[in-house]
């Protein structure tokens, strides 16, 4: 396929005119005149000036159209996988939910499977499953969010490793609330060669999180979101990530769960190259306005806004993450270049993949999402063939 006329997202993070020619799944040449003009017409796609970016990435969602990870089926995985695909989130990393470790297990086991068929399968229309986000079960009470308290353990690294032998090596995030577990730094840097940790659900104080961070933790789960508010005199999570260069901190930009003026503030804080764009996305994502469920609790959905019904906390988003870039850019100020960058190459690097997938770069897997001026979706491309 040789896809012509479209502006290139290009790895130094700028958009060049040009044209990108994928042959067996993998893209071959990427520049001005990159095409080969010997290729049937019926393998060349007019991009009419569009924006030609990495199909994105997203490391931290749960579910949509539906259907959640945690219902542990392959059915779900892939109807999942589908629509994610459709939105041009060509790679996913969903999360799992606080759940007994049995079941847990089982959830690991069938997500691995579902893999090893779709790899063996070839070439298909839905995202790539690049790996698993651990949002429980080592997390706090106190921070639990929409986690279910009665699953909460307490770190146990024999317990990550039945984890991460379940997934087949699937599992890349185990999240962790370190003033909860007093082992918490042995716990880290006897897993962190094995598995990033990330501090997720928590309220921990800034020295207990900086502590975590130097045992070798290196990713926070949605930065300000189910964690201590960053102040001028406890600057907590939210400091300590600031104060650690290793560490990547994910946040949701639906427009919901943090002001576009802390996302701004955020970008300087950190820099663009720690923070990774997720969705956080439930079930009710692709579906209208009603009651579902998130981890075994009943969430309402109503106006973009997903929360429990016991008591109303946030649970997760109704938003894809293509529909979060377009937030950031259009409603946060942040630019197009720099959320790109945020939904593609840093998730990716995240992940241990950025060999494949990422960027527009001859070798990497012919992922490719075409978007007009205004940010509408007008095609996407996946392993070199266009699905939307």
């Amino acid at each position: 396929m040789i896809i012509r006329n479209v502006k290139v997202y290009t790895e130094e993070k700028e958009f060049v005119d040009g044209e990108i020619v994928i042959h067996d799944e993998r893209i071959e040449t990427v520049g001005p005149a990159a095409g080969n003009a010997s290729a049937a017409l019926d393998d060349i796609l007019d991009g009419e000036g569009c924006y030609a970016i990495p199909g994105l990435i997203d490391l931290h969602f749960h579910g949509c159209k539906g259907y959640d990870f945690c219902d542990g089926t392959k059915e779900a995985i892939a109807k999942i996988a589908e629509y994610e695909a459709s939105v041009g989130v060509t790679a996913i990393s969903p999360a799992t939910m606080t759940l007994p470790v049995n079941e847990l297990e089982e959830i690991l086991a069938v997500a691995a499977d579902y893999r090893k068929e779709r790899q063996e399968a070839g070439q298909n229309e839905a995202a790539d499953l690049v790996g698993v986000n651990m949002e429980g079960p080592f997390i706090s009470e106190a921070k639990k969010g929409a986690q279910d308290e009665r699953n909460i353990i307490s770190c146990d690294a024999d317990i990550c490793q039945r984890f991460l032998d379940a997934s087949e090596g699937l599992v890349k995030f185990v999240g962790i609330a370190p003033e909860r577990n007093e082992n918490a730094p042995e716990f880290i840097r006897k897993m962190k060669d094995k598995v990033h940790i990330s501090l997720a659900h928590t309220n921990a104080d800034y020295d207990t999180a900086m502590e975590a961070f130097d045992a070798g933790a290196d990713h926070a789960v949605h930065l300000y979101n189910a964690m201590p508010a960053f102040t001028h005199r406890k600057p907590g999570v939210v400091g300590a990530v600031s104060d650690s260069a290793h560490v990547n901190a994910e946040l949701i930009c639906d427009g919901v769960h943090i002001h576009p003026s802390v996302v701004r503030a955020t970008f300087k804080m950190l820099g663009a190259d720690r923070i990774v764009l997720i969705s956080d996305s439930m079930r009710a994502t692709g579906m209208p306005d009603g009651q579902y469920t998130l981890g075994g609790l009943d969430v309402n959905v109503a106006d973009g806004r997903a929360t429990l019904v016991s008591n109303g906390a946030l649970a997760g988003s109704a938003t894809n993450l293509m529909e979060c870039v377009k937030t950031v850019v259009l409603k946060m100020g942040i630019s197009l270049e720099t959320a790109v960058a945020c939904a593609t190459m840093n998730p990716a690097k995240c992940l241990g993949i950025y060999a494949s997938y990422g960027s527009l770069t001859p070798g990497k897997k012919g992922n490719v999402v075409l978007l007009d001026k205004e940010l509408n979706l007008k095609a996407v491309v996946k392993d070199g063939v266009r699905i939307r």
